[in-house]
């Protein structure tokens, strides 16, 4: 448990580090965009003595240290800012978008670890054979289908030629309403974890092919322990320690694959408040929505990683 504790202390004590580092560079960066959030602000109409008050008010003609602080200490009061004529928040903006893109998010990721595993665990285990022979084909199919491409395909077949499930429109809370709920996310959800699902499928063959191969195996099986025992309580458990690493990595794919595939499906998620920001020259929009997007990568990725511990005891002690 000491062990255990310190592990999880150690991650917590790289996460202020992580976070200072990504707010630093998501601020460096956009301190190069030719938009000025004054002009940006107050509109065309706006006179140069309205537009250089407004830069003295918001700290514009600060240095660009000093603006870094006072961005950093809006940030953690948890104030990113305002945006547009009518100065709408961007953290309300976020926090209406941040909830449709984790559930798109992790609606993809269930959809994909749940294919991946299936076909996974049967092609290494009818390894050669024409079931694996098979998944290994559209896994490698999967990978080579972008996520907009198969998107746009489904609207296609299941939203025009056949009219099954709705391709835009409101999202509907899953309390309230479930069916319309998931009727909403279903294609999304599928465009987005499909690819994510190919590359992971050959993860874990490649990981229970190893895991069959090992010695222990050969003797629990020779001693007469049904393969199926073997195989639940010890090769799944060791063989999906590579699967998981790779899967904190895609999580960020899927985030990123999120932003695209919202625009597409027209849902008011994180990616359309990034198209907001950049066709009407928000700059503060885009830059409060994507250090958020970097935030939730970070905790996600640490938050996999404290799964290893779960799946692997002796990484307690690493």
């Amino acid at each position: 448990m000491n062990n255990l504790l310190r592990l999880i202390g150690r991650r917590l004590l790289v996460l202020p580090i992580m976070v200072l580092g990504v707010a630093f560079l998501v601020f460096f960066l956009m301190s190069f965009s030719k938009i000025d959030p004054a002009y940006s602000a107050l509109g065309e109409g706006a006179s140069e003595e309205a537009l250089e008050a407004y830069r003295q008010a918001m700290g514009l003609n600060d240095p660009w240290l000093a603006q870094f602080w006072n961005f950093l200490v809006n940030f953690v009061q948890g104030d990113l800012g305002t945006y547009g004529a009518n100065q709408a928040s961007v953290a309300e903006r976020v926090g209406e978008a941040f909830p449709i893109t984790m559930q798109l998010t992790f609606l993809g990721l269930i959809i994909a670890v749940i294919l991946a595993f299936v076909f996974g665990v049967i092609a290494a285990l009818y390894r050669d054979k024409w079931p694996d022979k098979i998944i290994r084909v559209f896994s490698i199919a999967f990978i080579a289908t972008p996520s907009f491409w198969l998107a746009v395909l489904m609207i296609l077949a299941f939203s025009v030629n056949m009219p099954l499930l709705p391709a835009s429109g409101a999202l509907p809370a899953f309390s309230e309403d479930p069916a319309g709920w998931l009727a909403r996310m279903a294609l999304p959800a599928i465009a987005l974890g499909v690819p994510v699902a190919g590359s992971l499928t050959r993860v874990i063959r490649t990981s229970m092919v190893e895991e069959l191969d090992k010695d222990y195996v050969r003797t629990a099986i020779g001693a007469g322990i049904p393969k199926r025992v073997v195989v639940s309580r010890n090769v799944l458990r060791n063989a999906l320690i590579s699967p998981v690493t790779v899967l904190g990595l895609r999580i960020g794919y899927l985030m990123g694959g999120a932003v695209v595939i919202e625009v597409i499906f027209n849902m008011r998620g994180m990616g359309m408040a990034i198209l907001e920001g950049v066709q009407q020259n928000y700059p503060l929009l885009v830059q409060g929505v994507v250090l958020v997007v970097a935030l939730a990568f970070i905790v996600v990725n640490i938050v996999v990683d404290m799964l290893y511990v779960l799946i692997n005891p002796r990484i307690r002690e690493v």
